[in-house]
């Protein structure tokens, strides 16, 4: 057991995301506390990550053969993602029975719903590859469901009538990362039923589908490929620059925000990591060890910052939850390479 963790954390390239992910995320904050990043340049970073190198990155991971095995595991995680959020909604009832009121709403909210885009799949991307992120992108279609469904309806007490609920089917379908995400796997399911044209893969001429752009039109996927590289390295950035804004002195005095974030970021993807080996194991969703540790990234992720807008919009416990959603990044910031650790570990052993 030690060897295989000392060889997992002397690994360079598990060494080098984890490394890098943490390096530029303080370099963030480094860059804002100088004011060399302002206020209003950390907030186009983020736009620039969710608009354009989230949604490339969404979209280039769908660019590959597709196999009966990885359309299986791609199914699976599809149903476990709308799953384990079913779950949860009891489950974090039982977890705050102690806590009344609107802060009950508030916590559970909050557990339930990270910031699986912008935290988690850029360090996927790094170190499960472009497998990882497909897997990360069909999970995520449930979040976005029940993101702009129960979290909205739970944080505004409104109900979901008809204006309601046109506004968040909007905001589900109409997002970049979500457009580049259905427009990805549609081309992944169906290219063997597209129409085909002859291209040549080292040195061989083989049939693709027209829309596979990577083989069709490599000149027009290679900026793609730069956008999405970039996706890791400005989410990380702007990461640290949102930390550096934030009061850190009165959050780490809130007891309440601490105990939230040890349930979000460890007892959450334990309860996933759980459950999915168990169904694994009896081969009711068979997945494979990528799909696994995507999921588990996905729900280590801190406060996701739509759950937290709703939050402070319609003034639930506003302060509570901005004291969460800083500490819970920056528990995440170190709790992510413990993750990573333990998949690994997990891998080495066989038990998955």
């Amino acid at each position: 057991m030690l060897g295989i963790i000392k060889n997992t954390i002397t690994d360079n390239a598990i060494l080098g995301a984890i490394f890098s992910s943490i390096f530029i995320i303080l370099l963030g904050f480094y860059l804002r506390k100088k004011e060399i990043l302002n206020s209003v340049a950390s907030k186009m970073l983020t736009k620039v990550v969710l608009s354009v190198s989230l949604p490339a990155l969404a979209f280039t991971a769908f660019m590959k053969d597709i196999n009966g095995k990885q359309l299986r595991e791609g199914l699976s995680i599809l149903v476990w993602g709308f799953a384990i959020y079913i779950i949860l909604i009891p489950i974090t009832k039982f977890i705050y029975l102690k806590v009344k009121g609107d802060k009950q709403d508030v916590y559970r909210v909050l557990t339930i719903f990270g910031s699986t885009t912008f935290f988690s799949t850029p360090i996927i991307a790094v170190v499960y590859g472009v497998v990882g992120v497909m897997y990360a992108n069909i999970f995520n279609i449930a979040y976005r469901v029940f993101l702009y469904s129960y979290a909205f309806i739970k944080m505004s007490g409104a109900k979901m009538d008809k204006d309601n609920f046109k506004k968040n089917m909007k905001e589900i379908f109409l997002n970049p990362i979500i457009i580049a995400t259905f427009l990805g796997l549609f081309i992944w399911l169906f290219q063997e039923n597209l129409p085909q044209v002859a291209v040549q893969v080292k040195g061989e001429v083989k049939e693709v589908a027209f829309l596979r752009i990577d083989q069709t039109i490599p000149w027009l996927y290679k900026p793609l490929t730069y956008l999405k590289t970039l996706a890791s390295p400005l989410a990380w950035l702007s990461i640290g620059s949102t930390l550096a804004e934030v009061p850190f002195k009165k959050a780490v005095s809130q007891k309440d925000a601490w105990v939230y974030s040890v349930i979000k970021v460890m007892l959450v993807p334990v309860l996933n990591l759980v459950l999915l080996m168990v169904l694994n194991k009896l081969n009711i969703l068979p997945v494979s060890f990528e799909g696994l540790a995507a999921t588990v990234i996905m729900m280590a992720a801190p406060t996701a910052t739509v759950a937290a807008a709703y939050a402070i919009s319609y003034d639930r416990e506003a302060l509570f939850t901005s004291n969460c959603s800083l500490l819970s990044t920056v528990f995440a910031v170190f709790a992510m390479p413990v993750w990573i650790v333990i998949l690994e570990v997990i891998k080495s052993l066989g038990i998955f």
